[in-house]
């Protein structure tokens, strides 16, 4: 279903008014709520937005994703990176080290899809447990060794470009984890877990946001801080969280980088401020204490965020495609879109549908376009420009946009 923008002023009289307020001077008061130009929020003139450790998640995960291409690394060492416990020096930045904040507990955590789904929620973390493992046990002993079908190593692109280090099915763990997490971490909490009505109305928020009791010791309602815990996982590395599109694109690895990607394409541009006036319409809501357009808020930003997913999940089909299709195939190229697009297709079980709480492909159908992409008896040696093309169409039929939408060249 597609979900409209809702404007930016809206007038509350009972129910919501899209066009205009009526003057009638009967009319219940009307409320107003207007999102402000920029994600700022006051309370007593302080700042009420807060997302720390929302940040300090997206930073570890960058230290993380980096550990896969050092190869005198071990599987010990990204494990207890992955897995932090307060105070243990797994970092190289102290500040990290003395965060009780871990990535690991935060994969396939949500409460909407995973409180009550422990099988899956333990399978996914050991699925990125497993990329680990293979990282340190498949590909850091042939790193210098050239790869072939059924063989790990490493290959360079045409033209002296990048080094690419693969397993033997040609796939880049670094890639699986770096776009799979994405997915189990950043989508997952915003859609599924902190713009859910689970927590943000949970036990007593709605009373006391209305009431303006805020949590102890602190300037923000605890609804208000939830849906700032969703912002974060968006723009909380920005350079300028409050007004952060100037940058989008540039301020991580994971879902920030890749709103900006999308939004570079022609044929979806605007979906950054779509993704951004939602957000701030639906903060300007909580404040006013207007629910119902909170929520319709949080409908936007899931569709939004869902879209992003499956388009670069058919981005990368599609170039990878396009280099299979060439005369002389250049196979690095080739494996390293792919394996993103694993990464996207891994990620798809975490998009939520606007309008129900299920995501757009459950996890079974997930790994179905998986088993067909890694299918062959040496996975993405063997896969064809055909078998691309029909994963590519079982993703955006369920999508607003078309293959050649979205398989169209933008920057990687």
């Amino acid at each position: 279903m597609k979900v409209k923008n809702l404007i930016n002023v809206i007038c509350i009289s009972g129910t919501i008014i899209l066009s205009s307020c009526s003057s009638d001077d009967d009319a219940a008061p009307i409320v107003q709520v207007e999102a402000p130009a920029t994600y700022e929020f006051l309370r007593d003139g302080e700042s009420t937005v807060s997302f720390s450790g929302q940040t300090t998640r997206i930073a570890m995960a960058e230290v993380i994703i980096s550990e896969f291409t050092d190869n005198t690394s071990t599987e010990a060492i990204i494990d207890a990176m992955f897995d932090h416990q307060e105070n243990v020096d797994d970092f190289e930045d102290a500040d990290l080290n003395s965060s009780d904040k871990s990535v690991r507990s935060k994969t396939a955590a949500s409460r909407d899809f995973f409180s009550t789904n422990a099988t899956d929620a333990a399978a996914i973390k050991s699925d990125f447990d497993s990329w680990i493992k293979g990282q340190v046990d498949e590909v850091f002993p042939n790193w210098a060794i050239t790869a072939t079908a059924g063989n790990p190593g490493f290959l360079q692109e045409a033209g002296g470009g990048s080094d690419r280090y693969l397993n033997a099915n040609g796939l880049e763990y670094n890639q699986a984890f770096a776009k799979s997490l994405i997915g189990a971490l950043m989508t997952d909490q915003a859609l599924n877990n902190y713009l859910g009505t689970a927590v943000l109305d949970e036990a007593d928020n709605v009373a006391n946001n209305n009431d303006g009791v805020v949590a102890d010791g602190k300037p923000y309602t605890t609804m208000e801080h939830k849906w700032d815990e969703a912002y974060g996982y968006l723009y909380g590395a920005s350079v300028n969280p409050a007004n952060p599109n100037p940058t989008i694109g540039d301020d991580d690895s994971f879902l920030n980088k890749y709103i900006g990607r999308v939004e570079e394409d022609a044929d979806f541009a605007g979906i950054a401020d779509d993704i951004y006036n939602a957000f701030k319409l639906g903060r300007a809501a909580i404040v006013a204490k207007n629910y119902t357009i909170r929520d319709q808020q949080a409908t936007i930003i899931r569709e939004k965020i869902s879209e992003i997913i499956a388009i670069r999940a058919v981005y990368y089909l599609q170039q990878g495609k396009n280099s299979l299709e060439e005369t002389t195939i250049d196979y690095a190229s080739a494996f390293h879109d792919l394996s993103e697009g694993y990464g996207f297709i891994y990620s798809l079980q975490f998009t939520r549908r606007s309008d129900s709480n299920a995501p757009y492909f459950t996890r079974t159908e997930v790994q179905a376009l998986i088993d067909q992409l890694m299918g062959g008896t040496n996975g993405l040696w063997d896969v064809t420009p055909a078998t691309l093309q029909s994963i590519s169409e079982t993703i955006a039929d369920k999508f607003n946009f078309t293959v050649t939408e979205a398989g169209s060249v933008t920057p990687n």
